[in-house]
């Protein structure tokens, strides 16, 4: 079963390995990391089910990764030191794919060919691991199918845990809206902060069915990085009661 779920950012910054004193211009969201990662720990998962903007992203495909386990570092980010070798939950990976094979959905671990975590994965990770010392992981990519299929994904991963007895907490990576200083990377655009505003909103209140409601264009100008991920996880909760 699903215990819990969480929205997370992943800022690279954030990692005090990167950020060497800039992570503490973010106290605000150290703190929710911090309290998010005590939050998945106390409910003991098993497994942590993850799906990234920044894994394999097929057009028509939702990416299951395979293997023993995820490996990685952020050297990419100038802190090679800081490296990860999460094991893989192999039994649920398996019962997945074949879940979505029965059911014609087109998902699994068919063309799995990246077996190096990306940032979207190891930040929230970063954080999980200081809290939770023992979990097996599964890693899911987006695709470029609509938001509804996303959703049903999330069923099947919420079906096969529940057939699997498996305590699974869900974790959905995404930094909201790029564009929201004129100083910043992706510059400015109003609909940068009104996305923010919006999704946490919807999420807050659990209104899983807004998340359906998000123009393409809207999401488009808004520089979004995560939605699809929110709409899978809404997915994984659709048959929880709490």
């Amino acid at each position: 079963m699903i215990v819990c779920a969480a929205m997370v950012p992943h800022p690279p910054i954030a990692v005090s390995e990167i950020g060497n004193g800039e992570e503490e211009k973010m106290r605000k969201t150290l703190d929710g990391y911090k309290a998010v990662s005590e939050f998945i720990a106390s409910f003991h998962p098993d497994t942590i089910v993850l799906s990234s903007p920044h894994a394999i992203l097929c057009r028509d495909y939702f990416q299951v990764s395979s293997g023993r386990q995820g490996y990685g570092d952020l050297g990419q980010f100038n802190a090679g030191e800081v490296t990860f070798d999460i094991p893989y939950d192999e039994e649920f990976t398996a019962a997945l794919n074949t879940e979505l094979k029965v059911h014609g959905f087109p998902g699994g671990t068919d063309y799995d060919r990246e077996q190096i975590l990306d940032h979207g994965t190891m930040v929230p990770l970063y954080f999980l691991r200081k809290a939770l010392q023992s979990f097996k992981l599964v890693r899911i990519g987006l695709s470029g199918l609509p938001l509804r299929m996303h959703y049903e994904m999330g069923m099947y991963i919420d079906k096969t845990a529940e057939k699997l007895n498996r305590r699974v907490a869900y974790i959905a990576s995404g930094d909201l809206a790029h564009n929201q200083k004129v100083d910043g990377p992706y510059g400015y655009s109003k609909e940068g902060p009104e996305y923010d505003e919006r999704i946490m909103k919807d999420m807050g209140n659990a209104d899983f069915l807004q998340l359906f409601h998000y123009d393409p264009v809207f999401l488009e100008k808004a520089m979004e990085c995560g939605h699809r991920s929110f709409v899978m996880m809404a997915g994984a909760l659709d048959s929880e009661s709490t």
